[in-house]
């Protein structure tokens, strides 16, 4: 497993992490914790020591399965959570959830007592909205909780420039986290380069596509009430991508599958320090670790995945 600087927090991190959003157990389908435990152990003994959560997955389960591969190792693993989302509603006549320092901070406590730890590495706000009340509240809390060395970085999960820029208008955003695939390359446009000149550090979230990028799906597949995915196969986009995927699939060999392209294709970039795919038992875990030593993009790849996810005819 290769490791990389996250941006300038001094903190060292696997280029593959553990995405735990679908252990929470309400968003991804059917998914067992002894299952999801195991996945973890894996990812540890295979090298990962980045492992990203949050409070409103699975309504706090998600961190608490976290807390139990935790435990005898905690000064090993880098542990990330968010906080931001638990509770919010999106009414714009209303006042925002964390409209003050207090509530942020009572969350983070909440997320420590359930991580069973009395730090975390990272801790961001899990919002990609923008109202300037909340964005002061987290900033606010933000530098207490450093202060008080209780979180060893902080950043934000969005895909809005905007967003990214205010909470670093200070310099003090130190991560982003944000989505980022071969079928999904917005974020080359302003965030990955700003992150790099910025010395920011870059977790990406949604690096296999929820999936997609594993060339598993089909235009049969049903996905399970539930599960986020459950309308992908009535959705305009969802053919076009299935084409994409496939028009990919050549660059797959051997030495490299489809879903370990896709993880390369990120960990490419120069701003990126680690690539987190979800996983819920350790055989997927196996799968995206590989991609650590697996072959690097050649030119000739490069130009197919431009030709592919331009748009342009093959």
């Amino acid at each position: 497993m290769h490791h990389r600087p996250l941006g300038k927090t001094g903190i060292e991190v696997s280029e593959i992490g553990f995405g735990a959003w679908a252990i929470g157990g309400d968003a991804w389908g059917p998914v067992e914790d002894t299952a999801s435990i195991r996945a973890m152990e894996r990812a540890l003994e295979l090298g990962v020591n980045f492992i990203d959560t949050a409070d409103v997955y699975g309504n706090g389960h998600s961190e608490t399965l976290v807390a139990k591969v935790l435990k005898g190792r905690r000064d090993q693993v880098v542990v990330a959570t968010k906080g931001g989302l638990m509770g919010h509603h999106r009414d714009p006549e209303r006042e925002p959830v964390y409209d003050c320092p207090e509530k942020i901070i009572q969350a983070f406590e909440d997320s420590l007592r359930r991580l069973e730890t009395d730090y975390i590495d990272v801790y961001f706000d899990h919002i990609w909205w923008n109202d300037p009340r909340e964005t002061e509240a987290f900033i606010t809390a933000f530098a207490h909780l450093k202060r008080e060395g209780l979180v060893r970085a902080v950043g934000v999960s969005t895909d809005d420039f905007d967003y990214v820029r205010q909470f670093n208008r200070d310099g003090t955003l130190d991560v982003v986290q944000l989505d980022y695939s071969l079928l999904n390359r917005q974020a080359e446009q302003h965030i990955l380069p700003y992150c790099q000149a910025q010395g920011i550090g870059v977790v990406v979230r949604g690096p296999l596509s929820k999936g997609m990028l594993t060339g598993k799906f089909t235009a049969q597949t049903q996905f399970p009430e539930g599960d986020v995915r459950h309308n992908w196969p009535q959705e305009d986009w969802y053919g076009s991508q299935l084409d994409q995927v496939e028009q990919l699939r050549v660059l797959a060999s051997r030495e490299r599958s489809l879903g370990q392209l896709a993880l390369r294709f990120v960990l490419n970039h120069l701003a990126v320090s680690v690539a987190i795919p979800g996983a819920k038992t350790p055989q997927q875990v196996e799968q995206n670790v590989a991609a650590s030593t697996r072959p690097l993009l050649t030119e000739g790849d490069v130009q197919l995945i431009e030709t592919v996810t331009s748009g342009r005819s093959t």
